[in-house]
């Protein structure tokens, strides 16, 4: 077996396959991860995902593919690697990663439930992952083609800047971090970038994104930059059926112009469909340059074809020698809008092809520019049916120097370049061009002798004057060869053709003089016999060259033509003789008749053309001429040199054209001419003139143009000089008027006067070796005098214009500094400008005369202008300064920078110029943290003694919206970075007092916890904001230093300062922008390895700061508890370790001074509830802070009982917190109601009352927000019962009821929204207790009789709704959640769930399982075990239960209304039951109820239902069997009762069909199936069972009482059944009358015989609301025996008939509920029954139930489902009583939504119900109370609620004539004041 070697070269793998590896040293690898391999062995590789280093393992070789990489410590235990891969390919490839993860989480959320998300948030999600997924397939497919290597330098660096772009925009997008960059595109290091730098870059990545994000599209970086931009254009093919020969004229064209804009670009097409230079193919190839910033904004532009067709006159004719050929005709065009290629909104691929569709011309009279214009303006697809042309197309930036340079695979020697028509918008020097583009416009031809008109051609040519043609000047287009002679396309038969034909003429400069344009006529004929017959017919010639030495204006003109006659030459010499324009002619000789020459005879037909010139040596402008040629004509130089100020103020670009030749014209009339005083002003003058040209905005790119000429061109050695002085001149004689207007123009050209000076005088040196420096030198200074004394000058008149050259002196003086170093010594100079700076500052002059005695050349400079005025502009002086390369020297630094600093710090106390004063401080800084600027220790004390003080306070106080704060944050933190340990020793030393160094720790600790608490920076400025984090956290750990050494002993303590740091440090480690466990992996591991952990870093720091406390410690507590517990709360394994030894040294040392920590453990409590709540906090410190308190308080004597107590105290709060926060967001309200009850549970416990109330009203509105108006009504009652109905004034308000100041207030308004609530839930009985309570107060307390009369008759609508409203019954059901899967307050726990309205089994177990999709219902209703207990999963057990009605003592003896008894059948219960059948035995099939047993189980909750939930867990279960025998009396007993039901209703409708009752009927007396009473006889009748069986003799004898008590209920059945028994009934009838009596015989000869059922109780029971409102009811009421309510006497409802589950329940609902408010006297409005919608309802007595106290403990309670068989005395026999009648459940579910409300509750008492004991804190559910000594429950309960939304408007009194029975409105609540006195 060979070993594993380390290797060597294969260091670095990217994992191409899925590998899961099946043991412990096999690694699992996953496409994508990249692994550091450290050994290898016969296929094997051993190493580590650089993801995950801990984790070490093998994988296969072939899973993975190898990279070159660079290995830095090879070998060693810290050995890195990275890939070598270009920076922009590696950044790529981490983005993609980044990407990738969100891009899949988008693609979840996408998946996600609709209902769960929004929809516009959902269709944003989508658009997202779409786009993200775009741009991941774009970055993947860039990634390719920069890593082959194959990519163009320009298209590298294109596609390089076109990756940061889209990496920055998508980031932008995702909302991750900023990337910052510099200029290259590389990613900025911001430890080697200074801080402005840094802030900078921020600021212009967000910019450039913003830009980018608003633009759609991909726009050029470099475009806005480069002044000269070109379209490079391919022709690919051109798909035609021309026919013949073609020109294809390729040029640009202003569609809004109608103009074009370039030269053409001319390819030759031949017939075959290819170019007739056959090595032209695939090669056609041009670039249109001297595009500028103008025509990029043009609003369209096109690329045009023009097809001229070359060959016959009509294509039509056929192709032999009979017919001309050579003939230029039109064809057609092709055009294509390319404005956002041009313009950079769309992007420009060399490879992408653009089909530009052909139109050709419809006849013969159809002009090319009519053509034009018509495909230009068309607004659909031509129809071109398939001809056109294909291209390519990119824009390339720079000169056509540059673009060769930089593109040589595109742009080479063969390329056509098409130039621009005229002036690029940059001449730079040398460029030399002489064209004239001339262009045939028109014109009007007659037809003369001929019987049509003409097809007339045009020839040009070039002559000279002796008519010699000059050969080889025009150019048709680039890409052709130039001609000597030009003709024009032929239009056929056209009397006035337009041409718009441009062609380019290029003579050299020494044969424009003397050449002339000729233009011959010539009739071109279709016939070749008749066209060699032609002969030109007439000329046309117009002169380059004017009279005066200008060239021909560029413009249209109408040239004369001349009529030739035939056989005669046209000599030069004689048509040069005749005028050449037509207005020259008709001016001259007034008659065109009368002009002729030889053969020549002016026509009436006309010609016109246009010009344009570009010539950069002619000029077409007579003054310019005449300075150019100023020798020619010396006498004249004045005017030149006046009209040449004129031009450069009116139009100045004939000047910069020709700027080369204007300045060398000056500067030879400067250096040349003798007179000074005359000439030498008037020179200088339009010196400045031509610059402030250059100045002007509108020529402000031909800056470079200028610099060249001075660099390369100018050659006045001795300019200098008289330069000098005529500048000193300006200056001297500044207060006199007339000179104002020049010195201000000398001022704004100071910088060029001084290049021209400063590069005089260095070519002078040059030549003559140095010589004159001293005279040179004095000048200089001599020259500052001069502006010392200009700044001196005032005048009342001239002030605003003084003021203004003072304002140009202080921009302009400082932008001659890089010049003059260059010729002057640079420490002198930086005297000179501290001079000059400091009268600006007239402070300053002691401190200037003691620096230096000498060159204080600027004394009085500007001595005398105020402080406040030219502020703005001395500021930027000084900027300007630190900008020149004076501040890159240290001498000149230490000259310049205490007098700038100083300045600033007054400005900045004063406000002034604040923009201007950080930009100078940014900019300070900036150039101090460069590498060129030598050492800066000195410099940076300065800067930090004058100022830092003054900038963090400037920082305090300033508002955080502010536009400047992050500059002035930035300033601050570049100056704290750029301090060592000295600095900050000497920073302290400096301060005078101690008091003073105070002041400043408490004002750099304000700053630091203020940036650190609310960043100043964007969410996105990550890289700042740890930069930034780094700066503070140096900081912080110096001045800690300060506070050991100077306020820690006990005299010099500062307990402020110290707090101040405490909560700094904490605010620090808290901040959001350091939760490292927040950011993805690689966000995180990049943070580590810059800057490590700094949370662990100040974490320390407090702890070293804590304990050298000592004694003081005292002092911070509680108040730094609530920090520091907030600082143990970082998920920070070892912060958290160390740091929560704090708590327990805080206990030991409030224990040891007050005896206790109870402000410790109060403070603890108190704040974990709002940090847990806000997201702090996790198991893992719940475990931490256990077990390190816990083992603290074990060892100490004193502390281990209470604090082993306050340990587990904080465990449990923690327990709940944690659940509490991990539901708070949870769908599933209910979950987020029980984790809200376990707090409200623990801090009643603990007698938090503050938190108690919170969490009440937390829950009260999440029971408004399920509609559980019953439960928000308990829970807000529960505050309620913590008031007094006294008015001692509240504590604290609350945040819902502000308005309340006392008990009183406070609880009467709790009371009005308590019964609101119970109101809308239908639980009336328990809204009556509180109005009751409410009307004892009014009348008893507050004597407020209004409110009092509002309330009864809200009392007396509750008493109402309780006898009229029909109210559904709940279900209850019993919920088991069963397993590990369940949060810990739901795990392995059983509850009692009370249903909603009409929600059955199957609704209520589908609602709970949509809750808990995960989790597995269990079919059965025995126990799980503990398989399912213990299981991972999640199971859910769900069935049915019963409630048990308790005895109520306000009852017993009383008859009662069923409306009222059937409240608390379902309300106010605690105690459930549910029962299953059972078999013992062999199963008898004769008779199965001999062994049928049942399994009773009863549940008890913990509170009552209703409570303040819908459900309560079960405290205590107790389960036993129910015998055979007691299920038989149960069943009986159940049967008799619905029998019961069943007639009654039958007798109280006669309407009421008798199905139903015929089905029971049938079902008792013929029992064919389950064989009736007989089995009961078998099984328990018989002598051997009650042999066996003794014990239960008393119930056998209870059966045969219920079976003899059924032949009264059937008798009385069949006799209602006959009565009401159809037709087709009537053979079932007799049939149960022939069983029933021998039925009646056999029962009553062996169980003896019972009364008859009594015929009164025919009426209606009052379980259903029959009541007219026109007749007094007798409400009939029930007698409730207490001999038949067992606790163990409930039946499940399987093993019963098909009843319904409540014995006791009320009866059908109507189908549509109708509730009457009034009534009229004398007429009557019944309410109509569920049975008829029209039968009127008369109220008759019901039945009269009589509660007794006497138990038979012989036979089992009866369940509470099943109905009381109540005894009516009649003469004093107890009888029988009619039970009430069953609910339809099935009809209950379609009644009407009126009467969908939830159940209620009720007060049977006229006193109200005596309040709870006074305890802390009430109970939930209900308040419990002691039971009396019968074992008898208490009267009532109470609970509470928080406030509504919305209250009802108080009614006004009663007036007369008002209805008094309308429904009364709730009464206002009122608002009392705090004496008890009612506001009036």
């Amino acid at each position: 077996m060979t070993r594993w070697v380390p290797t060597t070269t294969r260091k670095y793998a990217v994992a191409i396959y899925n590998y899961h590896g099946n043991g412990e040293t096999k690694l699992d690898l996953t496409v994508g991860d990249t692994l550091h391999i450290l050994e290898e062995n016969d296929g094997w590789f051993r190493g580590f995902k650089l993801r995950n280093k801990s984790v070490k393992g093998i994988f296969p070789t072939s899973y993975v593919h190898i990279k070159q990489a660079m290995v830095e410590n090879a070998g060693k235990y810290n050995e890195t690697v990275a890939p070598k891969e270009p920076k922009v390919v590696q950044e790529m490839t981490t983005v993609l990663r980044e990407w990738g993860v969100i891009w899949k989480q988008l693609y979840v959320d996408r998946g996600n439930d609709p209902s769960s998300v929004p929809k516009a948030g959902k269709r944003h999600s989508m658009d997202l992952f779409d786009t993200v997924r775009k741009m991941m397939y774009e970055m993947i497919d860039w990634r390719r083609q920069i890593m082959s290597g194959t990519l163009p330098v320009d298209e590298l660096k294109e596609l390089q800047q076109l990756v940061t772009s889209k990496i920055d925009f998508g980031n932008r997008l995702l909302g991750l971090d900023l990337v910052v960059r510099d200029e290259q595109g590389g990613i900025l290091d911001p430890e080697t970038t200074g801080t402005i730098s840094l802030y900078r870059a921020h600021e212009t990545a967000t910019e450039r994104i913003q830009r980018e994000k608003s633009m759609q599209g991909v726009q050029r970086s470099s475009q806005t930059q480069a002044t000269s931009h070109n379209l490079y254009v391919v022709v690919k093919n051109f798909v035609c059926r021309v026919g013949e020969d073609a020109d294809v004229f390729m040029a640009l064209y202003d569609a809004k112009e109608n103009r074009f804009i370039s030269e053409n670009y001319v390819v030759s097409w031949s017939p075959q469909g290819m170019p007739k230079d056959i090595e032209m193919l695939n090669n056609l190839r041009a670039i249109f340059t001297d595009l500028g910033q103008y025509d990029l904004r043009r609003e369209k532009i096109c690329l045009l074809c023009q097809i001229i067709r070359v060959g016959r006159m009509d294509l039509k004719e056929a192709d032999n020698k009979k017919f001309t050929n050579g003939l230029r005709r039109p064809f057609g065009v092709a055009v294509m809008d390319i404005t956002d290629v041009v313009n950079g909104k769309m992007e420009s691929d060399i490879e992408k092809q653009h089909f530009i569709p052909f139109q050709q011309v419809s006849g013969d009279n159809d002009f090319l520019e009519g053509v034009i214009k018509k495909v230009v303006s068309a607004r659909g697809e031509l129809n071109h049916k398939g001809q056109g042309l294909w291209v390519s197309m990119k824009m390339l930036d720079g000169d056509i120097k540059q673009v060769r340079k930089e593109y040589p695979h595109l742009v080479d020697g063969r390329t056509a370049v098409a130039r621009k028509m005229g002036f690029p918008e940059v001449i730079m020097p040398g460029d030399v061009r002489n064209d004239m583009y001339v262009t045939l416009v028109s014109g009007e031809f007659d037809r003369g002798t001929k019987a049509r008109n003409k097809n007339v051609e045009v020839t040009m040519c070039v002559c000279k004057d002796d008519g010699s043609v000059v050969q080889n000047v025009i150019f048709t287009g680039a890409g052709v060869p130039p001609v000597s002679e030009y003709k024009s396309v032929i239009y056929y038969q056209q009397k006035q053709p337009r041409w718009m034909e441009t062609i380019k003429v290029a003579i050299p400069i020494e044969d424009f003089y003397g050449s002339h344009l000729k233009f011959a006529f010539r009739h071109r004929s279709s016939m070749e016999e008749k066209d060699r017959k032609e002969k030109i017919f007439a000329i046309a010639y117009v002169q380059l060259m004017m009279q005066e030495g200008t060239t021909l204006r560029d413009g249209k003109h109408d040239l004369a033509v001349y009529k030739c006659e035939r056989n005669k030459p046209d000599e030069a010499k004689v048509y040069l003789s005749l005028p050449a324009l037509d207005r020259q002619g008709v001016t001259n000789n007034n008659s065109k008749s009368t002009l002729h020459a030889g053969n020549l005879t002016l026509s009436k037909d006309s010609f016109q053309i246009q010009t344009l010139g570009c010539s950069t040596k002619l000029t077409q402008n007579v003054d310019l001429l005449g300075l150019l040629k100023w020798r020619a004509n010396p006498g004249n130089l004045k005017n030149s040199l006046l009209s040449l100020m004129k031009v450069c103020e009116v139009s100045g670009e004939e000047v910069v054209k020709f700027l080369q030749d204007v300045l060398d014209a000056l500067f030879n009339i400067l250096m040349e001419n003798q007179d000074s005083d005359l000439y030498d002003n008037l020179v200088f003058d339009a010196l400045i003139g031509v610059i402030g040209l250059i100045a002007d905005r509108k020529f402000h790119q031909f800056h470079p143009v200028l610099d060249t000429y001075i660099r390369e061109h100018f050659s006045a050695t001795l300019a200098y000089n008289k330069l000098m002085v005529v500048l000193k001149y300006y200056i001297d004689n500044a207060n006199e008027r007339d000179n104002h207007e020049s010195l201000l123009k000398a001022m704004k050209s100071l910088q060029y006067i001084f290049k021209f000076i400063v590069r005089s005088r260095v070519l002078y040196s040059q030549l003559y070796e140095g010589k004159g420096k001293q005279q040179f030198e004095a000048a200089v200074r001599h020259l500052f005098q001069s502006l010392n004394g200009m700044m001196t000058y005032t005048s009342d008149s001239t002030v605003g214009v003084q003021r203004v050259i003072k304002g140009a002196a202080l921009r302009y003086v400082p932008t001659v500094i890089p010049d003059v170093i260059t010729v002057f010594d640079p420490k002198e100079l930086s005297l000179l400008l501290w001079t000059f700076c400091s009268h600006l500052f007239p402070d300053y002059n002691k401190l200037l005369r003691r620096k230096s005695n000498k060159s204080l050349l600027l004394k009085d400079f500007i001595n005398n202008i105020p402080p406040d005025r030219l502020v703005k502009q001395k500021v930027q002086c000084m900027n300007n300064i630190v900008h020149s390369d004076l501040f890159r020297l240290s001498e000149c630094r230490g000259i310049l920078l205490p007098m700038m600093m100083a300045q600033l710090k007054k400005l900045i106390e004063r406000k002034e110029e604040m923009p201007d004063c950080v930009k100078m401080l940014s900019d300070v800084l900036d150039r101090l943290n460069r590498k060129d600027v030598g050492p800066i220790h000195g410099d940076m004390e300065i800067v930090m003694k004058e100022i830092l003080r003054t900038v963090i306070q400037t920082v305090i106080f300033m508002d955080r919206d502010a536009p400047l704060i992050g500059s002035f944050v930035a300033c601050m933190t570049g100056i704290l970075r750029q301090m060592n340990e000295f600095h900050y020793q000497a920073y302290i030393d400096a301060f005078p007092s101690r008091s003073d160094l105070l002041d400043f720790l408490m004002e750099i600790f304000m700053v630091f916890r203020d940036l650190v608490s609310k960043n100043v920076y964007p969410r996105d400025w990550v890289v700042m904001t740890m930069h930034q984090n780094h700066v503070v956290l140096t900081a912080i750990k110096y001045f800690t230093q300060t506070l050991h050494k100077s306020f820690l002993d006990e005299n010099n303590f500062e307990y402020q300062l110290w707090n101040n740091f405490f909560h700094l440090a904490v605010s620090f480690l808290t901040q959001e922008s350091l939760q490292l466990e927040n950011f993805s992996h690689a966000k995180r591991m990049k943070i580590i390895n810059k800057y490590q952990d700094m949370r662990r870093v100040i974490g320390f720091e407090i702890l070293s700061m804590w304990f050298n406390l000592g004694q003081h410690k005292i002092k911070f507590i509680p108040e730094m508890v609530g920090p520091m517990l907030e600082m143990t709360l970082i998920p920070e394994t070892k912060l958290r370790e160390h740091t929560i030894p704090i708590f327990f040294d805080m206990m030991q040392c409030e224990f040891a001074t007050r005896g206790n920590f109870n402000q410790v453990e109060n403070e603890i409590i108190t704040q974990l509830d709002h940090l847990v709540e806000g997201g702090r906090g996790d198991d893992q410190y719940k475990e931490l802070f256990y077990r390190i308190i816990s083992d603290h308080c074990q060892k100490h004597r004193y502390l281990r009982q209470r604090g082993l107590y306050f340990v587990d105290l904080v465990n449990r709060l923690l327990e709940r917190l944690l659940d509490y926060r991990t539901i708070m967001n949870d769908e599933n309200r209910e979950n987020r109601m029980s984790c809200t009850v376990n707090l409200l549970n623990f801090y009643k416990e603990i007698n938090r009352q503050e938190m108690y109330i919170r969490y009440l009203y937390k829950l009260c509105d999440l029971h408004l927000e399920c509609d559980n108006y019953t439960e928000a009504a308990y829970t807000l009652l529960l505050h309620a019962t913590l008031l007094k109905w006294t008015d001692e004034p509240l504590i604290t308000t609350h945040d819902k009821y502000p308005e309340a100041q006392t008990h009183r207030q406070l609880k009467e308004m709790l009371y009005y929204d308590i019964i609101e609530y119970f109101d809308k839930g239908k639980m009336w009985e328990e809204g009556i207790r509180l109005c009751k309570e409410l009307a004892s107060q009014y009348e008893n307390e507050t004597f407020d009789f209004l409110n009092l009369s509002l309330i009864l008759q809200k009392q007396a609508m509750f008493y109402d709704n309780i006898m009229k409203t029909m109210r559904p019954d709940p279900e209850y059901f019993r919920v088991g959640y069963f397993g590990q899967g369940y949060p810990s307050f739901l795990r392995n726990k059983v509850f009692i769930y009370r249903g909603k309205e009409y929600e059955r089994l199957g609704d209520f177990t589908s609602r709970l399982l949509s809750q808990f999709p995960h989790a597995q219902p269990i079919n059965k209703v025995t126990a799980p075990g503990p398989e399912i207990l213990e299981s991972p999963s999640q199971h859910l057990q769900i069935f049915k239960v019963d409630p048990i009605l308790e005895e109520r003592r306000e009852f017993r003896g009383k008859p009662v209304a069923d409306q009222i008894l059937n409240f608390y059948k379902v309300n106010e219960v605690q105690k459930f039951t549910f029962s299953r059948p059972i078999r013992k035995g062999d199963r008898d099939s004769d008779n199965e109820f001999a062994n049928m047993f049942l399994e009773r189980t009863n549940y008890v909750t913990a509170y009552k239902l209703p409570g303040i939930l819908r459900w309560f867990e079960v405290t205590s279960t107790n389960t036993f069997e129910v015998s055979p025998l007691e299920n038989a009396c149960e069943i009986m007993e159940n049967s008799n009762t619905e029998l019961r039901h069943l007639i009654e209703q039958q007798r109280a409708d006669p309407t009421l069909t008798v199905n139903t009752l015929s089905l029971r009927l049938n079902g008792i007396i013929d029992a064919a199936v389950m064989g009736g009473t007989a089995n009961y006889e078998k099984a328990f009748f018989t002598e051997e069972y009650m042999a066996s069986h003794p014990e239960d003799h008393a119930r056998i004898e209870r059966l045969k009482d219920l079976i003899a008590c059924q032949i009264p209920l059937l008798e009385a059945g069949l006799k209602v059944h006959a009565q009401k028994a159809p037709d087709s009934l009537r053979k079932l009838q007799e049939k149960m009358d022939s069983l029933f009596v021998d039925m009646k015989t056999r029962v009553e000869s062996e169980y003896g015989k019972k009364p008859p059922m009594d015929e009164t109780t025919r009426s209606r029971p009052m379980s259903l609301v029959w009541i007219t409102r026109n007749k007094p009811v007798d409400r009939p009421v029930s007698t409730i025996s207490t001999s038949s309510t067992s606790s163990d006497g409930l039946i499940n409802s399987k093993d019963r008939p098909s009843t319904p589950e409540t014995g006791l329940g009320p009866p059908q609902l109507p189908q549509k509920s109708v509730r009457h408010s009034s009534q009229q006297q004398g007429k009557s409005s019944p309410v109509k029954t569920w049975v008829s919608k029209t039968r009127e309802a008369a109220a008759v007595d019901g039945p009269v139930v009589e509660l007794k106290e006497t138990l038979k403990p012989a036979r089992p309670m009866r369940p509470v489902s099943q109905p009381r068989i109540s005894l009516t005395k009649q003469n004093g026999v107890p009888g029988p009583a009619t039970p009430p009648p069953k609910v339809n459940r099935d009809v209950n579910r379609s009644a009407s939504p009126a009467a969908s409300v939830s159940s209620t509750s009720s007060s049977s008492s006229d006193v109200p119900p005596p309040l709870p004991e006074k305890k802390a804190y009430a109970d939930y559910g209900n308040i419990a109370e002691d039971e009396d000594e019968q074992g008898l429950p208490p009267p009532l309960r109470v609970s509470s609620l928080p406030k509504s939304k919305s209250k009802p408007v108080p009614p006004l009194p009663i007036k007369e004539g008002v209805d008094p029975s309308q429904t009364p409105p709730l009464p206002k609540k009122p608002s009392r004041h705090p004496s008890g006195q009612q506001q009036q």
